[in-house]
C-alpha cells in the first residue's frame, strides 16, 4: 500500500505543539526571516562545522545543488554572541537548521538542568529550526557532567522518568522534539523492555517524534550480536521525523571487535543498505549525514549528501509498503 504521510503515532499529542509533519514536509515552530518554515520529506543535509562557514556563505556556493539543511549541536551556541552566532545567523538566512542537543540528559534519574533548558529554549526561539532533537541517554548526575552519552536501563521506572523529561522539554520549548535511539556497547540485565518498545511507548505517551540513527542500529546490532533488520522491523517508523547516517570505527581488543559510533568517516555499506530498507517501508524523511571527527572538506560531505538525496528522491516517486512496528 502507499505510504501514509503522518510522521508519528501519538495517542493524544499535547495541545499547542507544532505537528512534526503535514503531507510533504516537516514543520518548524514558526516563520523565519527567510520565510522557510518547513523541510520537505526528501530533504538531505549535513553537520555544520566552523571550518566550512565561509565556503557555505560564499557566492560560489550553490544552494540548489548543496545541502537542504544544516545541523548544529545546541551547546556550541549557548553563548550570547560572537563569531559563531554571526555565521549561524547568516547561514540561517539561506538554509533551514536542525538543532541537535547532546547535554540535556533526558535519560538521567535526576531533574533536568533548568539553566540548560532555558539556554536551549533561547537558541530555538532565536533560530526557529525545522527540527529539534535529543538523545535517549544521560550525561549528568548531581551537578557533575560527563563527556559522554551514557546508556539508560530500559525499565518501567526509567520510561516514566524519560517521559516526564520529554514532556518538560516540549512544554518549555512549546514544540515537539525528536529523541534519538542510542548506540549500545552492552546490555543491562535489569532492562526488561525492548528498546524499540521503549521508544515507541515514549512517543505515544509524550507526542514526541523519533530520530532514527541508522549507524547506531548497525553499531548496536554488531556489539550486542543481534540483527539490525530485526530492529528496524520493530521500530516505530511512523514516529520518525529525521534520519541520521554516520560512520563508525572498529576497535579490536583481546580478539573482540567493537564497533564505535565515532562519526569520523563516511556511512558504511551496511548503513546505506539499512537506509534503503528503511526507505522501502517508511518513505523519505529528512536525512542528515553526520560527521563530527576528522571532518573532511565540504565537498566530501556534500558528495555523501548527494547520495542520500538521490535515494530519497527515488523513493519519493515510488509506492512503499509500511510494515507496522510490532
Amino acid at each position: 500500500m502507499t505510504h501514509s504521510p503522518e510522521m508519528f503515532a501519538a495517542d493524544t499529542p499535547a495541545a499547542g505543539r507544532t505537528p512534526l509533519a503535514t503531507n510533504t514536509s516537516v514543520r518548524s515552530s514558526g516563520q523565519s526571516a527567510s520565510g522557510s518554515a518547513a523541510l520537505e520529506l526528501a530533504s538531505a543535509g549535513t553537520s555544520l562545522k566552523p571550518q566550512h562557514y565561509s565556503q557555505i556563505l560564499s557566492e560560489a556556493f550553490s544552494q540548489g545543488s548543496a545541502a537542504d539543511f544544516f545541523e548544529v549541536h545546541a551547546e556550541n551556541y549557548f553563548g550570547d554572541g560572537g563569531a559563531p552566532h554571526r555565521y549561524l545567523t547568516a547561514i540561517r538566512e539561506r538554509f533551514a537548521l536542525s538543532i541537535h542537543g547532546i547535554g540535556l540528559s533526558i535519560g538521567g534519574a535526576g531533574p533536568l538542568d533548568r539553566d540548560h533548558l532555558a539556554s536551549l529554549r533561547a537558541l530555538v526561539d532565536r533560530y526557529e529550526p525545522a527540527l529539534v532533537s535529543e538523545h535517549l541517554a544521560w550525561c549528568e548526575n548531581g551537578g557533575t557532567y560527563f563527556n559522554d552519552l551514557l546508556p539508560v536501563t530500559l525499565t518501567s521506572e526509567a520510561l516514566d522518568i524519560v517521559c516526564r523529561h520529554v514532556d518538560q522539554t516540549q512544554e518549555t520549548l512549546g514544540r515537539q522534539i525528536l529523541i534519538e535511539n542510542p548506540s549500545n556497547y552492552l546490555a543491562f540485565e535489569e532492562s526488561d523492555i525492548p528498546e524499540t518498545e521503549f521508544l515507541s511507548a515514549m512517543a505515544r505517551r509524550t507526542g514526541c517524534g523519533l530520530l532514527l540513527d541508522i549507524n547506531n542500529v548497525v553499531v548496536s546490532a554488531h556489539n550486542l550480536q543481534t540483527s539490525p533488520r530485526d530492529y528496524l522491523d520493530r521500530f516505530d517508523v511512523e514516529a520518525v521525523g529525521e534520519v541520521h547516517l554516520g560512520g563508525h570505527s572498529d576497535d579490536d581488543r583481546s580478539g573482540v571487535t567493537l564497533k564505535i559510533d565515532d562519526h569520523g568517516s563516511a556511512p558504511s555499506g551496511d548503513v546505506w543498505t539499512l537506509f534503503d530498507d528503511f526507505l522501502a517501508v517508511a518513505g523519505p524523511r529528512p536525512t542528515l549525514v553526520e560527521w563530527d571527527q576528522d571532518v573532511p572538506a565540504l565537498d566530501v560531505l556534500l558528495s555523501e549528501v548527494a547520495t542520500a538525496r538521490g535515494k530519497l528522491k527515488q523513493t519519493s516517486t515510488k509506492e512503499v509498503s509500511h510494515v507496522p512496528a510490532r
